[in-house]
């Protein structure tokens, strides 16, 4: 009987159940496990990649490791006829800046950009941090492997890039490799400026830091379970925006929040095996990633990574004590994982670089009503439009609909103050766009 009454819900609203398409099957078999261990030992070999370290060796240090990125995107880019634009971009952090800023130093970002066949200045970008550390962050000479934080992170970025530059895309992608990482999030601060300066238009940011470890401190073990944080609103809105939330909800769904669950249904669609954990907060409990400087321009950004942490090998010295080995080394790397963690953000970065614009605005009415009126800005590239609702509790968009080439559309039987809503773009490919959350109030 309630399997009944669920599909004659779905009939009477018309609500159209996820579609799939074989080209992110295929994106996610071609994800290799042997090329991440290869360059997740290649980064780990530089014994050092301090954003203060050497960087005239090529054998040692943080530039000799930025070299060989470097490489390893230009190869990518000659297999694909010259599809990426690879280059340096740096800024440079005078000496005490802040404390873990002890000489001058170049910050040097490594880019690689595959232009947007439709929306050349419409950017994906998915980051990985260069840098590592040990016990003391200002110790730039020890050696510090960093081998899961985050040679793994970096060579996800490098194979999505392989990967994905074998396909057309309508948006632009950025595979993005960012120093200065652990001495205060300077690489991403700098990129994120370059991006303003540069009037990109940012759909989002994967900042995928650690993402191969699968034995968390506390002794559980999974492969199965990651984590994504996404803060709740804009740290730029207005007062005035603050306000509006007040009365008419949207706490919890910010554009950044609406990254995290599309990320979330992009997996659950077509890696049901995963187990995604929406995190309801910026980053991990007092502490940071590279996704907060663009958060902090006011782009959409989330953090992927790991759910189960061993906090004896972050941020450590090599050393044996009290029968514990400390130290990020590549032993406790889990190789599989880690490429699992690559396909999210492919098949995540190819939905989205496959999809039209999200409407720039959405209106919303229905107050004292049996029903739920919405309206919207249309935008190219779409054929169609699909109105999301879901529990005020829950953390996923539940239902659904198709309603077609339109610009406004009234849900009946459907009381506005139970629910929560959001329109989003449908390609002719059926990609969508990110669900967003109304903006404006219909009187």
């Amino acid at each position: 009987m309630k399997y009944f009454l669920i599909i004659l819900f779905a009939f009477y609203f018309n609500i159209s159940y996820t579609q799939t398409n074989s080209r992110i099957y295929d994106i996610i078999d071609a994800v290799s496990v042997e090329r991440i261990k290869s360059d997740i030992t290649t980064l780990a070999g530089f014994g050092t990649r301090h954003t203060l370290s050497d960087t005239l060796s090529e054998t040692r240090g943080i530039g000799a490791a930025r070299r060989w990125i470097k490489r390893e995107f230009e190869k990518t880019s000659n297999s694909c006829n010259e599809c990426l634009n690879v280059f340096f971009q740096k800024n440079l952090i005078k000496k005490g800046e802040n404390k873990r800023i002890v000489n001058d130093v170049w910050v040097i970002n490594v880019v690689a950009i595959q232009p947007g066949t439709k929306y050349p200045n419409r950017f994906i970008i998915m980051s990985g941090d260069i840098d590592s550390r040990v016990s003391d962050p200002n110790n730039f000479t020890s050696d510090s492997p960093g081998a899961n934080d985050n040679a793994s992170g970096m060579a996800g970025t490098l194979e999505v890039a392989r990967v994905l530059s074998k396909y057309k895309f309508e948006n632009s992608i950025v595979y993005l490799g960012l120093s200065g990482e652990e001495q205060g999030l300077f690489g991403g601060k700098g990129f994120a400026q370059f991006a303003k300066e540069n009037e990109w238009e940012i759909i989002g940011v994967l900042n995928n830091d650690m993402i191969g470890n699968i034995k968390g401190v506390d002794g559980v073990m999974s492969n199965r379970d990651f984590r994504i944080f996404s803060e709740p609103v804009p740290p730029t809105e207005t007062e005035r925006e603050r306000k509006a939330r007040r009365f008419y909800g949207g706490e919890v769904d910010g554009i950044s929040r609406q990254l995290a669950r599309y990320t979330y249904k992009t997996t659950k669609t077509y890696m049901p095996e995963m187990n995604p954990m929406m995190i309801y907060r910026l980053d991990r409990f007092g502490r940071g990633g590279h996704h907060r400087p663009f958060n902090d321009l006011g782009y959409a950004g989330i953090r992927i990574m790991e759910a189960h942490e061993n906090y004896t090998q972050q941020h450590q010295d090599i050393r044996f004590e009290n029968g514990i080995e400390y130290g990020d080394k590549l032993k406790f790397v889990n190789f599989e994982y880690t490429s699992i963690l690559t396909a999210v953000n492919a098949i995540t970065i190819a939905s989205l670089a496959w999809s039209p614009p999200a409407p720039p605005q959405v209106s919303i009415g229905g107050i004292i009503e049996a029903s739920v009126k919405l309206k919207w800005e249309k935008v190219q590239g779409a054929i169609s439009y699909k109105i999301y609702w879901r529990d005020t509790t829950s953390p996923t968009w539940d239902y659904s609909r198709n309603v077609g080439d339109v610009s406004e559309f009234t849900l009946e039987g459907i009381v506005i103050d139970n629910f929560f809503f959001g329109v989003a773009s449908v390609g002719n490919n059926g990609f969508e766009s990110v669900v967003v959350f109304p903006n404006k109030i219909m009187r």
